[in-house]
């Protein structure tokens, strides 16, 4: 029996100033709180879409989607690399729990 897909959320890099952004429901923020939730495979194609046309406009560089979970009412990345990019990283201590 196949796994259901995770819910994910697109990050890239804004090409103006290299902060890491997330697409949200309007357009892309640097709040991983504000991302736009896609908890299907439907969903993550469009969000796809969306950040290959902003990549043509050259808003965005290097986009690509990452496994997030929803713990009371926050948006956690599941991968440590994610956590670092979301609290601004880099790291040079414990600032970030493993």
């Amino acid at each position: 029996m196949p796994k259901p897909p995770k819910t994910q959320v697109m990050t890239a890099n804004r090409l103006g100033d290299g902060r890491v952004v997330y697409l949200g429901n309007e357009d892309w923020t640097t709040d991983l709180a504000d991302a736009r939730l896609l908890p299907d495979a439907d969903s993550q194609a469009l969000a796809e879409e969306v950040a290959k046309a902003a990549v043509a406009d050259r808003a965005i560089v290097e986009p690509y989607l990452i496994d997030v979970d929803e713990e009371a009412e926050r948006i956690e990345p599941v991968r440590l690399r994610e956590r670092i990019r979301a609290s601004g990283g880099p790291t040079t201590g414990s600032s970030v729990a493993a």
